[in-house]
């Protein structure tokens, strides 16, 4: 059976390499600039390499992964922010997520891949409700344009003020799918509500991820 890989931006300690592990995918490297998190995950995840600042790595260098996740920066997302938004300097980095990606998966064309054998195939974001509001919806609309453009599509879909707590995109060899999850219903003695977003950029899987059960809500 093939080995499932996967890369982590904007790492913190680990949270996207150990749901990894606990589902039998490797977690290849990191990416991460605050020191106390990389020696936690030094410590926790030995295996795992770490690349440092997000905006000095370039896709085509780094070792090719199945999976990219990433949870930009959210302070200029939240309400509790400035509410500057994508142009902020914090969460504007989501843009460097997408660039690695696009980098990777050209660096791959190159190789002669091609379909289901580009990598990175998976992409994740997650980041807080905020950003469904944020300048009037316009910020989420600019997240799913730039992961829909990784494969050269266009939306043209009317844009809310504030977008739906849960929903996809499908194309016909692309698919894209966001939710809200609280983290009081998994095993978290808190509320702590947050968007992940998931996409297929060779098929049709993340149609299996759009329909929120009565606990999922914003």
């Amino acid at each position: 059976m093939r080995i499932i890989t996967m890369g982590s931006l904007f790492d913190g300690i680990g949270g996207f390499p150990l749901a990894a592990i606990h589902n039998g995918i490797v977690p290849l490297w990191a990416s991460e600039i605050e020191p106390f998190p990389i020696r936690v995950t030094m410590e926790r995840l030995p295996g795992m390499l770490h690349y440092g600042d997000i905006t000095k790595l370039h896709g085509a260098l780094l070792p090719p992964v199945d999976i990219i996740c990433g949870g930009s920066p959210c302070q200029d997302l939240s309400v509790a922010g400035k509410r500057t938004g994508l142009s902020g300097e914090r969460s504007g980095l989501f843009m460097e997520q997408i660039r690695i990606i696009k980098e990777m998966r050209d660096a791959d064309l190159l190789r002669g891949r091609s379909g289901l054998h580009v990598r990175p195939r998976f992409a994740t974001w997650e980041n807080v409700p905020g950003a469904f509001s944020s300048n009037k919806g316009a910020d989420f609309q600019s997240v799913l344009e730039e992961i829909c453009s990784v494969k050269g599509y266009e939306i043209h879909t009317a844009r809310p003020e504030r977008w739906p707590a849960a929903g996809e995109i499908v194309a016909d060899d692309f698919s894209l799918a966001w939710r809200v999850f609280d983290a009081q219903y998994w095993g978290v003695p808190q509320r702590r509500k947050r968007i992940y977003l998931v996409a297929d950029l060779a098929g049709g899987s993340c149609l299996l991820y759009t329909s929120p059960s009565p606990r999922d809500t914003r």
